[in-house]
């Protein structure tokens, strides 16, 4: 068996352990509509089977469609979340039995990587979009176990590394010039990170760390949710309409104190942790109380996996193919995930070239940037993964957060949404022109 077909192999497998975790529970939580935001977990577990019996099943292997009334159900763009509950959806036994059924069925497909010639399967591509797919679904599960209310169902698993005291934010420079954007080569690289192409940035600063719960305090102390100098017109009516006065699960105790609610639990807010939970919005009126600003999506990618001595990207930021340091204690299996962020300056062995932290696996980060297809840009194998969202209402995160598998980030991996959603694991970190440049 080759290198690249027992990886893609344990990345489906991996993939599907981990959705058979988040989904293991009482009939009535999977089929229960948690938040009009998220669909019922049951549907995330037929969809992702449904997904796989197209690209592995038909797509790959040319089978006939196993259950084709299935399609329509689980197609995403028929179907807005909130009205998911209501459609004919498959119960949790018949679910179970469908995704194991399309496994058996596609597992032939995994052969094509070593003696298919088609665009599709080489390289074994189509199969990591596949367990990709599952793993981003894997994560939206968990916004889903987030918003749900009632008892703690998921617990706490590895310990995180411990972190000296952060004080005030520091930063670093990034200097002016060329780098290259996105890959080519990568064979899990979707479509919206190809091709590579050559992108000059003026020299900018950025923050070493993203910003913590304990900065964030300090912006709401300091009237930050109240000061309309702060906001853009967007940002200020949406703050206005949905009367935001904090990040999403936080609460002020009797005394004052900052808590929150965690997967099903109250707790002190650790002021220690980045703060997630945050719209594009939240973050761009912290930034400008900072005088600063969000980074572009090419100053984030620079800053990130850009190596300026070799003149080479890396595909994470400590440079290895190995997805150590930082890559270790994501919630790849839910039950044994921290299910939080490690705290602001856990990892310095897994800084960037340039020194920058924690840039990968803690939360996702909001850039300044619409979503918009790069130069060369072509939609493969669909266009509904990518193109049917470029645009300008959405915004680019990057880097991936606590509860991200390692197969979906890396330092080229684009996600995007609205920049007023606030279930997603986002935070942020800020950055500066430098003036004279």
């Amino acid at each position: 068996m080759s290198d690249a077909r027992e990886q893609l192999e344990q990345a489906l497998v991996d993939a599907r352990d981990r959705s058979t975790a988040l989904t293991t529970l009482p009939d009535d939580e999977l089929v229960a509509m948690h938040s009009p935001l998220m669909s019922p977990l049951v549907w995330d577990l037929a969809h992702v089977a449904n997904y796989e019996e197209l690209w592995l099943a038909r797509a790959a292997l040319g089978l006939a469609a196993f259950r084709p009334e299935l399609d329509d159900l689980y197609d995403a763009f028929a179907h807005p979340r909130a009205e998911r509950p209501a459609l004919p959806i498959l119960r949790p036994a018949e679910a179970r039995s469908y995704a194991l059924a399309v496994r058996e069925r596609a597992w032939a497909s995994l052969d094509l990587i070593e003696h298919g010639d088609a665009e599709l399967v080489r390289d074994g591509f189509v199969h990591a979009m596949v367990a990709q797919h599952e793993q981003q679904h894997a994560e939206t599960m968990l916004a889903t176990h987030q918003l749900r209310a009632g008892a703690a169902i998921l617990t706490d698993g590895v310990v995180l590394p411990t972190a000296p005291p952060h004080g005030e934010p520091n930063d670093v420079l990034v200097a002016a010039g060329p780098f290259q954007v996105g890959t080519s080569t990568d064979p899990w690289a979707l479509d919206n990170e190809r091709p590579a192409h050559w992108v000059d940035v003026p020299a900018f600063r950025i923050d070493v760390h993203p910003v913590s719960n304990a900065q964030f305090a300090a912006f709401i102390d300091a009237g930050g949710y109240d000061n309309e100098g702060l906001w853009t017109a967007e940002g200020w009516a949406h703050r206005n309409a949905e009367s935001l006065e904090l990040p999403a699960f936080w609460h002020r105790d009797g005394a004052g104190w900052f808590t929150r609610r965690r997967f099903g639990r109250i707790e002190a807010l650790p002021p220690d942790e980045p703060v997630q939970h945050v719209t594009f919005h939240e973050a761009c009126a912290y930034a400008r109380w900072r005088g600063r600003r969000l980074p572009t999506e090419a100053e984030w990618e620079k800053a990130c996996g850009w190596d300026p001595d070799a003149g080479t990207a890396r595909r994470f930021p400590w440079g290895a193919g190995d997805p150590t340091p930082e890559l270790a204690n994501l919630a790849y299996d839910p039950r044994r995930a921290a299910l939080r962020p490690a705290p602001v300056g856990a990892y310095p062995a897994g800084a960037s070239a340039y020194g920058v932290e924690q840039l990968i696996g803690d939360v996702w980060e909001w850039t300044s940037s619409a979503f918009n297809g790069y130069p060369g840009f072509r939609a493969w194998p669909y266009p509904e993964y990518s193109q049917v969202f470029f645009g300008t209402e959405y915004r680019v995160l990057r880097g991936g957060s606590w509860a991200s598998h390692p197969s979906a980030v890396r330092t080229t991996f684009r996600n995007w949404d609205f920049p007023i959603r606030r279930q997603i694991f986002a935070g942020f970190r800020t950055a500066t022109s430098v003036e004279g440049d």
